[in-house]
């Protein structure tokens, strides 16, 4: 009688059991918009810095040696071309035009008593006093004391305009960058008392070489900073064909550059070009805890939470850095679990 209690118990129990198994409901496909992960080009770029310069700066540069007796420009000015920023005198100068000026005075005054000579010897010539020789010799004299009286006056012309060439003269329209040699200082030929700027303002680079061969003409560089410029792009217009320290210089045109803050500088994002990788709209992301999920969709139609690695993209979108793969199908939004 046991035995069949036993067996009895252990059938109802296995019935029970297959009714457990076949009443189980399957998982529920997950809802929401979905989308399959490809690959696609993503645009590189590398943050540098840059300075706000202008394409070239010229230099107001000492003509003659002397004393700066006057500046009449400081850093920020604006001048124009051809404008007279500053005086270099040189003391000796009017004493050597003074000594020259006497010099013509003298060789005029021998000049007319040459042609008084010559017109005395001409009457006496006439008159067969003199010889043909002697005419001939009284002539040539008044030509040579004409000719030291021109040279004279050359000569004190030219010791005049020495002087005036201490003149200082803007060499181009634009902002005084630098004026910092104070007025009473000994100057010399060739040495520069004022910067000024010169042609359009642009961003200057200045990149490792190593990235030297992946800039090109017309690359785009956004301005990432917290300045006025913040958000701005402009394009690369020359690569300078020379490596200086490691670097490589390259200009760069932003619209509404201006040359207020000459020698700023700025953080910028530069294109170098395009590889393979994953970007996804953010939507499809969602952070907890500081770690970023992405649900995808399993083959059974149930949605998974998977970590992933992400970085900023262009136009709302982010890269997969890590976390999926090509053929992927994630949904937006929170899918069942």
């Amino acid at each position: 009688m046991l035995r069949k209690t036993t067996g009895l118990a252990a059938a109802l129990f296995l019935a029970a059991c297959g009714q457990g198994e076949q009443a189980a409901p399957a998982p529920a496909a997950a809802q929401g918009e979905r989308l399959t992960v490809q690959l696609s080009q993503v645009a590189q770029q590398k943050p540098l810095a840059a300075e706000i310069a202008t394409r070239d700066q010229a230099e107001a540069l000492v003509r003659i040696p002397g004393t700066l007796v006057d500046l009449r420009v400081r850093e920020g000015d604006m001048v124009t071309r051809g404008q007279r920023i500053g005086t270099v005198t040189d003391s000796r100068l009017g004493y050597e035009t003074a000594a020259y000026g006497a010099q013509a005075a003298a060789a005029s005054a021998q000049a007319d008593a040459a042609r008084a000579e010559l017109a005395r010897i001409e009457y006496l010539f006439k008159r067969g006093v003199y010889a043909q020789a002697r005419l001939d010799q009284a002539r040539a004299a008044a030509r040579s004391a004409d000719a030291q009286v021109r040279a004279a006056r050359e000569q004190q012309s030219a010791s005049a305009a020495t002087a005036g060439q201490g003149a200082i003269i803007a060499p181009a329209t634009g902002r005084v960058l630098r004026a910092d040699v104070p007025q009473g200082s000994v100057v010399a030929p060739g040495m520069s008392v004022a910067t000024v700027t010169s042609g359009p303002p642009i961003l200057r680079l200045d990149v490792p070489q190593s990235l030297a061969r992946s800039l090109r003409p017309g690359a785009v560089v956004t301005v990432q900073d917290e300045s006025p410029l913040g958000g701005k792009q402009g394009t690369i217009v020359q690569l300078y064909p020379a490596v200086a320290g490691g670097r490589v210089r390259a200009d760069v045109e932003v619209p509404g550059l201006t040359t207020d803050l000459v020698g700023m500088r700025v953080s910028v994002l530069v294109d170098t070009g395009s590889r393979p990788g994953i970007t996804i709209p953010r939507r499809f992301v969602s952070t907890r805890f500081g770690i970023d999920y992405v649900d995808v969709l399993a083959k059974d139609g149930s949605a998974a939470s998977v970590p992933v690695q992400t970085a900023p993209g262009a136009g709302g979108s982010v890269e997969i850095l890590s976390g999926l793969k090509p053929g992927d199908v994630i949904l937006a939004g929170k899918a069942a679990r």
